[in-house]
């Protein structure tokens, strides 16, 4: 499976060190199959992608609502919410992710080309007249406009 289009969109530079979120980025694959929201994240031991992940939920004993694993309070009915039992299998995992390469030699494809088109982006993001990419359908971008939407 080819990549055939890498969307970057770059971050501001934070000065926190915690802060360590470069980018988003948006992949084509075969100009058939689109994955949205990658992240580009400069590690201790360099830069890698971060695949779209959603957040794990449990349900409120009391009234049912889906709450973050994390939380001690119940969205919608505040109840105490008892913590979460952690076992070897979900030790620290409070995310899933959504899409994943299902095995090291397409995760080392995605990695190389995604990082290249970073470095690129990087590159052109310092000549004079730059224009970053606009991702209209998503949230990266202003909102659109009332008479922006079909």
């Amino acid at each position: 499976m080819d990549i055939t289009e890498i969307r970057i969109k770059l971050l501001p530079q934070r000065q926190s060190f915690e802060d360590r979120l470069r980018a988003f980025c948006t992949v084509t694959f075969e100009n058939a199959f689109v994955v949205r929201d990658l992240k580009i994240i400069e590690g201790q031991n360099g830069f890698f992608i971060a695949m779209p992940s959603r957040k794990l939920t449990g349900r409120c004993t009391r009234c049912g609502s889906k709450n973050n694993l994390r939380a001690r309070f119940c969205n919608d009915c505040g109840s105490h919410l008892k913590p979460r039992p952690v076992t070897e299998d979900n030790r620290l995992r409070f995310h899933a992710d959504i899409a994943h390469p299902i095995n090291a030699e397409m995760r080392r494809k995605m990695e190389r080309q995604i990082l290249a088109g970073y470095h690129d982006e990087q590159e052109r993001s310092k000549q004079p007249g730059y224009q970053p990419h606009t991702f209209p359908d998503l949230d990266y971008d202003d909102p659109p406009q009332d008479g922006d939407r079909p």
